[in-house]
């Protein structure tokens, strides 16, 4: 009988014959390698390098933003004097460089169809400077970060200033912390007051009422609140109607300087 002879392996080299060669105990990296990547960036971070390249690629369309990128408008203040409407989210991004963002709500709404359920997803976002300037937007839609991106833009186009001021009757600084005067909005059942406090008070409300104010400049306030306020948009809302309401009321004669009031952004 002939004997059985070891199979040979075709594979001379001693390589493996399937994917790379196992790195061994004293081998080295590679010099030309792919670099490493930094850290991953948070969402706000994303989502302000997104607003760079919107910048730096907008093309306006608008006679407001034509004003914008010629010089002929710098500040928001000067925007919102002009009565022009405010269609492009871009031009805030260029007059507010430093505006802050908030995502106060996310929440599923469902709708029964012929076909079958379809989801949809609400987004209320609050834009702020913390400097008397601030915006409330809502949106729906499809997917969560698209919609959120669109919930902050709608909030930039919806901005406004309000008047501050040292309104409180326990106090005579001259630093406008709080509010003018008392002020009040509505939104459905919800209904939303908010009263002048003296410094050292802070913001005497809930969570989203503490976000809008410390984004509107508001310092020390009071807030009381009817009906139903567990609807976050609609209590965020009335809040907003009532902080508008800071700079359409009519003043009296000297009443400003009697308060220290300032309108939109404080000049240092």
């Amino acid at each position: 009988m002939s004997e059985d002879k070891p199979k040979q392996d075709n594979n001379s080299g001693g390589k493996p014959r399937y994917g790379r060669k196992p790195p061994q105990k004293g081998d080295k990296k590679q010099q030309g390698g792919r670099p490493q990547r930094g850290p991953p960036l948070s969402p706000a971070q994303q989502r302000r390098r997104a607003a760079e390249e919107r910048i730096s690629n907008w093309t306006p369309k608008t006679e407001l933003g034509r004003k914008v990128v010629a010089g002929e408008v710098t500040t928001v203040e000067e925007a919102l004097a002009t009565g022009l409407p405010l269609r492009e989210p871009p031009i805030v991004d260029l007059l507010v460089p430093d505006m802050l963002e908030e995502v106060i709500d996310i929440h599923m709404v469902q709708r029964m169809s012929d076909s079958g359920r379809r989801v949809r997803f609400a987004v209320t976002t609050i834009v702020g400077n913390g400097n008397g300037v601030v915006g409330l937007g809502r949106v729906s839609g499809k997917l969560v970060r698209p919609t959120i991106t669109k919930a902050l833009d709608r909030a930039k186009l919806n901005i406004i200033e309000i008047r501050r001021g040292s309104g409180s009757w326990e106090c005579s600084t001259a630093v406008p912390n709080s509010l003018p005067f008392e002020v009040s909005g509505r939104t459905g059942s919800t209904r939303v007051t908010i009263k002048p406090a003296p410094p050292g008070v802070g913001l005497v409300t809930n969570q989203v009422g503490q976000i809008m104010l410390k984004l509107a400049g508001v310092e020390d306030a009071w807030s009381f609140t009817k009906g139903q306020t567990q609807t976050i948009y609609n209590f965020a809302n009335a809040m907003f109607k009532a902080l508008e309401k800071t700079s359409t009321t009519k003043l009296l004669p000297g009443q400003d300087d009697f308060h220290n009031m300032i309108k939109g952004v404080k000049q240092e």
